[in-house]
């Protein structure tokens, strides 16, 4: 494995973008990137709501947090970069990966990580998706939705961490040899 290989990956909320990745930068010995509005809130001692509050109406919230993920991924050395738009920004990754998941599912894998019940998780899942999406077409012109141009797209609703991530390593041999 090349030591400067850069992996992108992308996925909307709960489709297992940190986990994946995390799991396949260990694996294949990279960096693992994975900077969001949850890491701001928490350097910042705020919820994840009151940022995104922040980002809605502030587009250097969005500016800085993509500026800093996509200035480490380009730091001498291969890494794994997950965030929402990391397929669309890190343009030189040498491999991208888009994750999808039904809204349920998301739902469902977001209540057990953090908590709160299937209704309200949905509700504010939905809620993020769209202010995402309007937020990246008006500051990126980047349309989330479309995706179909990344090296692979991962359906994740019946399949475990493990087995995406190593999908995700297989292609990147593959893609070596």
């Amino acid at each position: 494995m090349k030591k400067d290989l850069r992996i992108a990956i992308s996925g909307k909320s709960g489709c297992g973008n940190t986990t994946v990745s995390k799991l396949v930068a260990e694996s294949l010995g990279l960096r693992f990137i994975n900077l969001t509005f949850r890491n701001l809130a928490q350097e910042m001692g705020k919820n994840l709501a009151d940022i995104l509050a922040l980002a809605s109406k502030d587009d250097a919230w969005d500016k800085e947090l993509d500026r800093r993920q996509v200035d480490l991924a380009r730091k001498e050395g291969g890494c794994v970069l997950g965030s929402r738009l990391a397929i669309w920004m890190l343009h030189e990754a040498d491999l991208k990966v888009y994750l999808k998941a039904r809204s349920e599912t998301r739902a469902g894998r977001i209540v057990k990580r953090e908590g709160g019940t299937l209704a309200e998780i949905t509700a504010f899942t939905e809620e993020r998706d769209r202010q995402d999406r309007e937020r990246y077409l008006r500051i990126y012109d980047i349309d989330n939705d479309a995706y179909t141009f990344a090296d692979m797209i991962i359906d994740t609703d019946d399949l475990d961490p493990l087995a995406i991530a190593q999908r995700i390593i297989r292609q990147a041999e593959q893609q070596e040899s």
